[in-house]
């Protein structure tokens, strides 16, 4: 029998396999809202994304550190003065990101139940630990999974240290993400596969020119087209 081209897919799991970034959007919105009287909504969304990238370093991705990065951005933008009950404001929306119910996007239940006889699945996200393991436990998915990774930041290092386990390593194995950044342009230099799956709403962060010329890289519309596509790997 001739072995399978592909043994090992990964697959983000924020606006891959469920919405986030719309709530991050519309946090972004309230907190415009909230320092209105300060600045206009333009300055402080460039501001807040300054200061959350200065501060991925300490916070690293998720709720929690754009949370505190919210209130960073308050005491700059308002020059110290910002009212405690503002604070309270960002603090509360903070926490009505993390309990926000998961919303699993198209074709995400049907493609995994269809991939997970054959091939040996991993998610691989970043963000915060408790957040990210609610939000699998609540999406009802976390069975199709045979490792999860939650992961500070993704690199190249990152997938060769992750598809190292895969029967043919990193070669052999396939990414599947939203995030040019984060997801395909580093596992294909690991030596992977990258099927990009954008999504209408991206982090500024995340994007970066597609890696068109590279011989791995695949764009799909939607998960439905991913078991034709990796059916044409070989």
């Amino acid at each position: 029998m001739t072995p399978r081209a592909i043994t090992t897919i990964g697959f983000d799991a924020d606006d891959t396999l469920w919405q986030n970034e719309q709530f991050f959007r519309f946090t972004e919105t309230q907190f415009g809202e909230m320092l209105a009287d300060y600045a206009e909504a333009e300055h402080i969304s460039k501001h807040l994304l300054e200061v959350e990238k200065r501060n991925l370093g300490q916070y690293g991705f998720g709720i929690k550190g754009f949370t505190l990065s919210m209130i960073e951005t308050a005491i700059e933008i308002t020059e110290g003065k910002v009212p405690a009950a503002t604070i309270e404001k960002i603090l509360s929306v903070g926490r009505e990101m993390l309990s926000h119910p998961v919303e699993t996007l198209p074709h995400v239940q049907d493609t995994l139940e269809a991939l997970a006889s054959d091939y040996r699945l991993v998610l691989i996200t970043k963000g915060d630990l408790f957040d990210q393991e609610r939000k699998l436990a609540q999406s009802g998915l976390g069975d199709f999974f045979a490792q999860v990774e939650i992961v500070s930041d993704k690199s190249a290092t990152t997938y060769r240290r992750i598809f190292h386990h895969a029967t043919g390593g990193p070669e052999r194995a396939v990414m599947v993400g939203n995030s040019l950044k984060s997801d395909i342009v580093p596992a294909i230099a690991a030596g992977s596969w990258g099927v990009y799956v954008p999504h209408p709403l991206t982090w500024a962060y995340e994007q970066v020119e597609p890696p068109r010329e590279a011989p791995r890289f695949r764009e799909i519309p939607d998960l439905s087209h991913l078991i034709p596509l990796i059916e044409t790997f070989d």
